[in-house]
């Protein structure tokens, strides 16, 4: 009995290369949005929704000739030195719209999959609320006002949060009209009797601080908020830099107590330079 072997060849070979992924979570619950979200990248950039609507980064014009394999690959640029900024926004208008910057390319080691630089692991993208969002049925919602403490202009693009002592419990943004709605989820609700309707509500003390950046955000006067003429140009914001820019950034606060299902309305004035 005799064997005839034969030497295999590449017919054709496909290569699918990825610099890194975005994943747009609700900001409140930390869901993952199915909904038709648009993703604006500069050009020379692609990027496109996968199945499990993970954005992927497939294409960066400065990272060309990058591979993701790493397999006998020659060194590229150090991980993250080549940042890609892009914008998301939601037709549905349930969402603000908001910047991103994603610092790729991303760590490619398989055994280093924890670290948030990861290739690994997609980065995570809080999508902050609009003032017409739905919200839960045991949600704290604060209404909020952002105007101009030496003129009264409605501010656009500030970025809101809300602390429990130290720790933060929400974040927000303010659309062109100033106004911003930040639920606020998991506050205790307690029934102490069996009778319908009998329910007590715990209240909790909250600070609430706000953050405008001069050089984003933006400036309405009240007569065209009234008129609903919105500018040419909506406030657009990274709310990951303005949060780590936020000691040197104009501000203001204020301390309030929330109750579960029940909405609260705060106004701040914010001076600005």
């Amino acid at each position: 009995m005799s064997f005839v072997f034969e030497t295999s060849r590449d017919v054709e070979r496909v290569e699918r290369r990825v610099l890194g992924a975005l994943c747009c979570v609700d900001a409140t619950t930390g869901t993952p949005l199915n909904q038709a979200l648009r993703v604006g990248a500069p050009a020379g950039a692609r990027i496109q929704r996968n199945r499990s609507g993970l954005f992927v980064i497939h294409d960066w014009a400065p990272l060309a000739h990058h591979s993701s394999s790493f397999l006998n690959a020659p060194a590229g640029p150090p991980v993250g030195d080549t940042p890609l900024t892009v914008t998301i926004s939601d037709p549905s208008g349930q969402y603000l719209s908001r910047l991103v910057q994603v610092d790729v390319p991303r760590d490619p080691v398989s055994a280093s999959v924890s670290p948030p630089n990861s290739l690994f692991r997609p980065l995570m993208v809080p999508m902050y609320p609009s003032a017409a969002a739905r919200i839960g049925p045991n949600w704290a919602a604060l209404s909020l006002s952002l105007r101009d403490a030496l003129d009264g202009d409605a501010l656009g693009g500030v970025l809101l949060r809300v602390l429990n002592g130290s720790q933060v419990v929400a974040r927000g943004l303010s659309d062109w009209r100033g106004e911003a709605l930040v639920p606020v989820a998991g506050i205790p609700v307690t029934t102490w009797s069996a009778e319908p309707g009998d329910v007590i509500v715990t209240q909790i003390e909250v600070t609430v601080e706000a953050f405008a950046d001069p050089a984003s955000m933006a400036r309405t006067l009240q007569v065209d908020v009234s008129a609903g003429r919105a500018p040419l140009l909506l406030p657009l914001v990274d709310p990951v830099a303005m949060e780590t820019a936020r000691a040197g950034l104009p501000q203001a606060s204020t301390v309030v107590s929330l109750a579960a299902g029940r909405r609260l309305h705060v106004s701040l004035e914010i001076p600005l330079p």
